[in-house]
């Protein structure tokens, strides 16, 4: 549920406790569109796709511009790479990459998860600029269980079962 661009400039350094129940990703605040520090908390399913990249990988980032040139000096994939994978996927004109932000809202949302959970995952500030000062709840056990929840219902969707909702 991250910005694509939070994930392509993820680096290895980041991910915290990966062998514990309590793993986390740290996105520093200078990565995020309102410049606060953002913790993610991570799944197992998470933690093993992280696993298997961690293989593919030998740099400081998580995913590598393997194809660097004099063109492109990024040490990251482009902004287009995940839309491209995508489109390679069969989903051209039919899904974006932020959409899954917005899917994932929508579903957790109607699950009737806490909204405060799923605005925070989002990494979105309370819009009330007064309880935004004053709250700094990170609600990490309780979004632990949404995400937990949310990759169990991408599995299930994966596997071609019924989904609720």
């Amino acid at each position: 549920m991250v910005r694509t661009v939070e994930a392509r400039f993820a680096r290895w350094t980041e991910f915290e406790a990966l062998d514990k129940p309590s793993a986390l990703w740290r996105i520093p605040a200078g990565r995020l569109k309102m410049s606060l520090e953002h913790l993610v908390p991570l799944t197992p399913q998470a933690v093993e796709l992280l696993r298997k990249l961690r293989k593919l990988s030998d740099g400081d980032y998580v995913f590598p511009n393997l194809q660097r040139s004099s063109r492109t000096r990024s040490p990251v994939v482009s902004e287009n790479t995940f839309l491209y994978a995508l489109y390679r996927m069969g989903y051209h004109s039919r899904a974006t990459v932020h959409g899954f932000r917005s899917t994932a809202s929508t579903i957790l949302n109607e699950q009737e998860f806490n909204p405060d959970w799923i605005e925070r995952q989002l990494a979105h500030v309370d819009a009330n600029s007064i309880r935004g000062i004053y709250n700094s709840a990170q609600w990490l056990s309780g979004r632990r269980k949404m995400l937990e929840w949310w990759n169990d219902y991408l599995d299930k969707a994966k596997e071609g079962a019924e989904l609720i909702g």
